[in-house]
Formats: C-alpha cells, sequence, structure tokens
C-alpha cells in the first residue's frame, strides 16, 4: 500500500518521480522504492567478487572486469529502469561467464577478445529479433523441457566448475575425475561457505550469498589463503578490456555456434526472468502478458552489447530483482537505486580483489542448485521428451561445454520424436537447429 503521508509531503521533485515512474498508480512510495532497490542489489552484489575471479581464468584483468561488472550493472540497469519502467536489475550473467572463460576461451581456444566480441554479436542479434519482434517465435518454437534442461545443465557446470575450483573434485586418469584431498582448507572453507550461504539464504538473510562469501574470506585470512589489501580505494583502469573485441573469427563456423549459444541462453534466461519477476510483482496485463515487453527487451540486448565494449560476459537480466519486488518494488525507480549502489561499489575494488577462488566457489555451487531445480519441472511421462533434456543437462558438465549440450539436447529431441513417429512435434525450428548443430559436430 501505499504511504499517504509521503505523497502529501511530496516536493516537486518526487511529484516527478511520481509521475515518471508511475509510483501512485503502481502503489508504492520512493522510501519503498528505496528499500527495495537496496534489497535486490545486496542479494546480487556477490556478483562483483565473483565474475572478475571467473573471466580471470580466461586471461582478463581482474581490476579491470570488476569495473567492466559495476559499470555495465550499473548503466544497463539504469536503462531498464528508465526506458522500461521495470524493477529488474542486471549485471553479467552467471553461467554465461562461466561459459565465456571455461567453453570459449579454454576449450575453444578462442582468445577472451574474440569471446566478447560474440558476446556483442550475440546482443545484436538479440536486439534485432526485439525490435522485429521475432521473440515470441524464437521462444514458441523450442520446446518447453529443452529450455528447462538448459537451464538445470547451466547449473550443473557451474557445479563442476565451483567443485574443481575448490579441488574438491580434481582430475584422475582412469576415472577422468575423483574426489579431491577434503583435508585441504580450501576444500574446507568453500562446503563451509556453501553450507553458509543456503542456510543464511533459507533464513531469509538479506544479502546472505554476500555474507557467505566474506565469511569464508576472512576464516582464510589467518592462514594464507587470503590477502587483505584495502576495503576502499579509488577504482582500478578499465583500459585493459575496454574496447578490446576482436572479429577476426567471425566467419569461422564454431565462432557462429558460440554466438547462437550466447544469444540462446540470454533470450530465454531474459525471458523466464522478466516474466517470473514481473508475474511476482503483479505487473502482468489480464492476458498474462507483460507490458512494455519490447522495451525490456531492447533494455537487455542493449545490455549485453555495452558489457562487451567494456569488458565483460553478457549482461542480462537478475531473477533475484524478484527480492526487491518482494520488498515492494514496483517500478523502475527500484532499478534506479540499484544502479546507484552499483557505482558506489566502484571504490571496493580492494574488497573485491582479496576473494580467494574457494570462496567464490562456494556461492557458484549455491547458484548451481538454484538453476538445477528446472530438472523438477520436466515431463518425466513422456521419454521422448525427458531424455533429450537428461542428454543436454549431463552433457554441459561432462563436456565441460555449454554449447554442446545444447547441441545434443536438440539432436536428440529431433532423432527422438522423427524415429518414434510423432513428426509435428518436431519443429521446423528444432529439425534445422539439429541439423546445424549435426554438421557442427561432424566437422570437429
Amino acid at each position: 500500500m501505499a504511504d499517504s503521508g509521503s505523497r502529501g509531503s511530496a516536493s516537486g521533485g518526487t511529484s516527478f518521480i511520481d509521475r515518471y515512474f508511475g509510483l501512485t498508480a503502481s502503489g508504492t512510495t520512493v522510501r519503498t522504492e528505496v528499500i527495495a532497490g537496496v534489497t535486490t542489489f545486496l542479494t546480487m552484489v556477490y556478483i562483483v567478487f565473483v565474475n572478475p575471479t571467473i573471466l580471470a581464468n580466461a586471461g582478463m584483468d581482474k581490476g579491470a572486469v570488476f569495473v567492466a561488472t559495476c559499470v555495465a550493472a550499473a548503466v544497463s540497469t539504469m536503462v531498464m529502469a528508465l526506458y522500461a519502467n521495470y524493477p529488474v536489475a542486471l549485471a553479467p550473467g552467471m553461467g554465461l561467464n562461466a561459459f565465456f572463460a571455461f567453453t570459449v576461451v579454454l576449450t575453444y581456444k578462442y582468445s577472451w577478445q574474440q569471446a566478447l566480441a560474440a558476446v556483442f554479436c550475440s546482443g545484436v542479434l538479440f536486439f534485432l529479433l526485439s525490435i522485429f519482434r521475432l521473440r515470441e517465435y524464437v521462444i514458441n518454437a523450442i520446446p518447453r523441457n529443452l529450455k528447462l534442461a538448459i537451464s538445470a545443465g547451466v547449473g550443473l557446470f557451474l557445479g563442476i566448475i565451483a567443485l574443481e575450483q575448490s579441488k574438491i573434485v580434481v582430475a584422475h586418469p582412469v576415472t577422468l575425475v575423483t574426489l579431491g584431498d577434503l583435508r585441504q582448507l580450501p576444500a574446507i572453507l568453500c562446503l563451509a561457505g556453501f553450507v553458509l550461504i543456503a542456510a543464511l539464504n533459507s533464513r531469509k538473510v538479506l544479502g546472505g550469498t554476500l555474507l557467505g562469501i566474506l565469511i569464508v574470506t576472512l576464516l582464510g585470512l589467518p592462514f594464507g589463503h587470503a590477502t587483505f589489501t584495502g576495503i576502499v580505494d579509488v577504482p582500478p583502469s578499465l583500459a585493459p578490456t575496454f574496447l578490446q573485441l576482436d572479429f577476426s573469427v567471425l566467419h569461422e563456423q564454431t565462432f557462429l555456434i558460440v554466438v547462437f549459444s550466447f544469444l540462446f541462453i540470454d533470450v530465454f534466461d531474459n525471458a523466464g526472468t522478466l516474466i517470473g519477476v514481473t508475474h511476482r510483482a503483479g505487473l502482468l496485463d489480464e492476458n498474462g502478458q507483460l507490458p512494455r515487453m519490447k522495451q525490456a527487451l531492447i533494455s537487455d540486448s542493449f545490455a549485453a552489447m555495452f558489457g562487451a565494449l567494456i569488458g565483460t560476459s553478457t549482461t542480462t537480466s537478475y531473477i533475484e530483482s524478484a527480492a526487491g519486488v518482494s520488498a515492494g518494488g514496483r517500478t523502475g525507480l527500484t532499478a534506479v537505486v540499484v544502479a546507484l549502489l552499483f557505482l558506489l561499489a566502484l571504490f571496493f575494488a580492494p574488497l573485491a580483489g582479496m576473494v580467494p577462488a574457494y570462496a567464490s566457489a562456494a556461492a557458484l555451487l549455491y547458484v548451481a542448485c538454484l538453476m538445477t531445480r528446472g530438472l523438477a519441472e520436466i515431463s518425466w511421462d513422456d521419454v521422448t521428451e525427458y531424455a533429450p533434456a537428461v542428454v543436454a543437462a549431463v552433457t554441459m558438465p561432462l563436456t565441460y561445454s555449454i554449447a554442446t549440450g545444447i547441441g545434443l539436447g536438440f539432436i536428440t529431441y529431433a532423432a527422438a520424436k522423427i524415429v518414434s513417429g510423432r513428426f509435428r512435434e518436431a519443429t521446423p525450428a528444432v529439425v534445422v537447429l539439429a541439423v546445424l548443430f549435426a554438421a557442427k559436430f561432424a566437422m570437429t
């Protein structure tokens, strides 16, 4: 409910804010929106600690990535606020950053500059899909169970990355992977951090993920597994990653597959996030449609392009925005507050720099659990639906490639439907994508 006292005492400036964001019409106040913005920020600010650690694996400068993460989040969230007027915050996406570092760079052997070019191209394609209203066709053409499997598979991929970074899982010449030495402090602290983060979030502690990361980081200080370098300082230089895109491999088929994979994950994650958050906020119309969907999608496509230009993996809408909605956020003013707080975070680079791999791995493992919940929603009464979904989800972590999992999912889905005689269920879009992925695998 809106606070009548706040309305009655509104100044001229507040009245402008009310008119621009439609606070009164949305049943909210400036105070409520500010609280909601702070809530959203605290639930997602862990990304400024985790993203530099992940992208450092691709050879990127951690300080520059930290700045790029904060700036991309701030600018993209502000665009969502002012253009689409939704309480949705954006930042470099989990899963997408792991795909960037561990698949595109470390597995496919592209440079991080070329990977940034792929992110930018995916943003351009997303923009075109949004402008020409092709989004509905693309989203509706992909089977629901494959969408769920891809989300869950990304979660499993994050999980194995987290376990590997903390040395809980290590390589083995016979079994490929095996249990690491759990007596080592990084492994112990990672598991402790994971349990702490899960417990804090279970108890609805605001900023539980962030608190968990900081606590296990501090626990590692006396043992030399983390180094204190300060808390506040002037932001590092953005120069090492700014406008470093390399389009020299644009003609390669594998590069195009990478672009498509970035696009595919971003489109479906973004659509699911927007619908989920706005549904909880009661912003869908009587037909269950999202007003200003085009503006929201254009904001998200801008985020991907802008983030790539300044030096980070795909920037996208965050499901953590639901925390702000639960606190009463209903308009873009919530997102404005989040954007301003990300700008403030720029001055905490030393704190972000001291977070060790085991602490960010604890957060990764927790996010992995959240994403893998999609497996529960798969239709388990039809083998032609769940078998390809399982193949897609399982092969992502086992091949260390989200793109490979997506490809095998499409191939097995189309084949299962055709061989079982259910031709109509193998839509043209699915068959075309299956053929393209099959061709790609045949030539590599």
